[in-house]
C-alpha cells in the first residue's frame, strides 16, 4: 500500500495583510515555488507576496486535504486567525523550519 502526503497550507505576506490557502504533495516544494513567483501578477499568492508560511496541516488521502481547504478557503479573516494562533500564536514564519536553504536561489526549478 502506496503511503502519500498532502498538505493544506496557509501563507501570508510580510505585512501579514493578505492570507492564501491552499493544497499540494510537496510543500516544501510548493513554498519555494510561491516565493520564486512573488510579483507576478497572473497569480494571487504571487501579486500579494504571499510566501511566508505560517499554518499547514498533514494528510494521507487528497480528497480529505482538498475537502479541508475549502473549508477554510470558506471561513472568515477571523476564524483563520484563530486556526493559525492554536498552533503558531506568534505567527512565526515556518519556512526556514521545512526548507534547507531558505531564500531559495532564483530560477530554482521544481524537483522532479
Amino acid at each position: 500500500m502506496k503511503f502519500h502526503n498532502y498538505f493544506i497550507y496557509i501563507t501570508t505576506n510580510a505585512s501579514r495583510t493578505v492570507l492564501y490557502t491552499g493544497v499540494t504533495n510537496n510543500l516544501t516544494q510548493r513554498i519555494i515555488e510561491h516565493y520564486l513567483n512573488r510579483g507576478n501578477p497572473k497569480t494571487f499568492a504571487g501579486r500579494y507576496y504571499c510566501y511566508n508560511l505560517i499554518y499547514h496541516e498533514w494528510f494521507q488521502y487528497i480528497d480529505k486535504a482538498f475537502s479541508r481547504e475549502k473549508q477554510i478557503k470558506g471561513w472568515t479573516r477571523k476564524k483563520k486567525e484563530e486556526l493559525i494562533e492554536l498552533t503558531n500564536p506568534q505567527w512565526k514564519v515556518l519556512n526556514y523550519e521545512i526548507v534547507d536553504d531558505w531564500p531559495p536561489k532564483d530560477g530554482q526549478s521544481r524537483e522532479k
